[in-house]
């Protein structure tokens, strides 16, 4: 069982480096995160950007044991030609993984979608949060809190997959996943819990594999096996979750803010389903949280050939 991030650096330390495609990387967290990983063995970066300024950052935030030799640097015009090199070496195999630096997540994500690029593959593109919160007894996904706006029910099943997948390249067994929403029971006038219910079936029915699904919960449900008992709910989920499946990125975003800032929760994030794992770090994320998610991604990464081979049933 996973209880802290720094297991994610620990097992990410079992496998070689990975190469990462750092884009738009001429700023000084974004080195110092990306130097982070490389002295802790878990990338070999390609850093894409304004040449001049990246190679200052680098001798001003010089490590022991930091050999330029092993860093290549790669000069582009502009933050969209940053992301379309970045996307061009991920389709040719040259890269493992793609790290965003200081670009904005769309100008990223349009390069990394556009169909031209060839980063497309049969699986759905959701992102995933891995979260460590102190009340709480192990570390627990959340999805999609980044990436899809209002994923309908075949799209949330897909994100659920996505989760689930990931969680046992993580090492988790049987992984336990509550579909979200405000109330725990079905009612119609409540889309999120029919959905939520839908899903359950599908899961049931093996549609959705490898994991137990249950829903819809309420997040008191998710969290507290003694909440659930109080309202009559027998589910293996309840107090045990590994994932999270929110309605909505509305939803996401705020549970996932809250986690962070009112209850001092820290995160790894990674999107999957293209041809590589994305790391999509935030511009107020730490260099912490920075190394994780790079953590993250070269687990993923290990794994992810067989996480490709995958023909959607839905």
């Amino acid at each position: 069982m996973l209880k802290k991030l720094n297991d994610l650096i620990e097992k990410a330390g079992f496998f070689s480096p990975k190469t990462a495609a750092v884009v738009v990387a001429e700023e000084d967290l974004v080195i110092e995160s990306i130097l982070k990983s490389y002295k802790s063995r878990i990338i070999v970066p390609k850093l894409i950007g304004n040449k001049n300024k990246i190679l200052s950052l680098l001798k001003k935030n010089r490590l022991k044991s930091f050999n330029l030799k092993d860093i290549e640097i790669i000069d582009a015009d502009n933050d969209a030609d940053a992301a379309y090199i970045a996307a061009k070496l991920a389709s040719e195999k040259k890269v493992d993984i793609i790290i965003k630096g200081h670009i904005h997540t769309d100008i990223l994500m349009h390069q990394l979608f556009h169909a031209e690029n060839g980063l497309k593959t049969n699986r759905f593109v959701s992102h995933i949060f891995l979260m460590e919160i102190k009340t709480y007894k192990k570390l627990i996904s959340i999805t999609d809190a980044a990436i899809n706006i209002n994923p309908d029910i075949t799209q949330k099943a897909q994100i659920l997959q996505n989760a689930i997948d990931v969680c046992l390249m993580l090492g988790i067994k049987r992984p336990k996943a509550a579909v979200l929403s405000a109330v725990e029971t079905v009612n119609p006038k409540i889309s999120s819990t029919l959905d939520a219910a839908i899903i359950s079936k599908m899961a049931e029915r093996g549609q959705i594999t490898g994991g137990i699904v249950d829903g819809p919960l309420a997040f008191d449900n998710v969290i507290s096996k003694k909440a659930a008992v109080e309202k009559g709910i027998r589910s293996e989920v309840s107090g045990d979750a590994d994932i999270i499946v929110v309605p909505n990125i509305e939803s996401g975003n705020i549970l996932f803010k809250d986690l962070e800032y009112l209850a001092g929760a820290k995160a790894a994030g990674v999107a999957v389903g293209l041809k590589v794992p994305v790391v999509l770090t935030s511009r107020a994320d730490n260099a912490e949280a920075r190394l994780y998610s790079a953590a993250f991604a070269s687990i993923v990464s290990e794994n992810y050939p067989k996480f490709l081979d995958y023909k959607a049933g839905l």
